[in-house]
């Protein structure tokens, strides 16, 4: 794994100090000269810290140097959208939801029909509890390719059952399950269809 600590142009150039990146963004001094910079290798670094970093959810080194990184990528190569989702999944582990939510609004910016800033969004007001806002982005993550996205499938079909629309909750749910047969969700769609069917009877009487 190659380390960069963080390359001799920038530690010569600019402060990146980790309090830069968690309060929203690395605040460079200096200007930088990003043509000097290696993509792959700052990428590969990145991508060993964020994986780390994700799984840890602590706010140590690893995540310090992710979030550099992914600054640095993001500020050199402004129109790569997953750096951007990449790093405001980072700020969103540590509970910076306003740097969170400005990274996927720009990741949803650089390209209005990926499904990527749709999902990450969708995926962030439903961890926030706030349904309807999770739905009207997670819709859009479905309508530009996320239509095979199992996890937020589950998730939409949550949302549909919570808000007591069972057939649309059922639909979801079953798409799920189809891209992965999955034994708690076979048994929710089946509570599912008990009740229709004891409701259905029921206004029948």
């Amino acid at each position: 794994m190659i380390r960069v600590l963080l390359i001799p142009l920038i530690l010569c150039f600019t402060l990146i100090p980790s309090y830069s990146a968690i309060k929203g963004g690395v605040d460079y001094r200096i200007p930088i000269d990003y043509t000097n910079l290696n993509q792959n290798d700052l990428q590969a670094e990145a991508e060993f810290y964020y994986d780390k970093a994700v799984k840890s959810g602590k706010l140590d080194n690893d995540m310090t140097q992710a979030m550099n990184l992914y600054s640095i990528l993001s500020n050199a190569y402004p129109d790569n959208i997953i750096y951007a989702l990449k790093l405001g999944r980072l700020y969103e582990t540590i509970g910076k939801d306003r740097y969170a939510k400005g990274q996927y609004y720009r990741g949803m910016g650089i390209n209005q029909t990926r499904p990527e800033p749709y999902y990450y969004l969708g995926s962030y007001f439903y961890k926030k509890e706030q349904p309807r806002k999770a739905l009207k982005y997670y819709n859009k993550a479905y309508e530009y390719g996320y239509s095979n996205h199992y996890q937020m499938l589950k998730d939409m079909g949550n949302i549909y059952q919570k808000l007591g629309d069972t057939e649309k909750s059922l639909q979801y749910f079953q798409c799920a399950y189809s891209l992965n047969p999955d034994e708690d969700l076979d048994k929710t769609i089946k509570e599912i269809k008990n009740a229709d069917c004891v409701n259905k009877e029921y206004y029948r009487k």
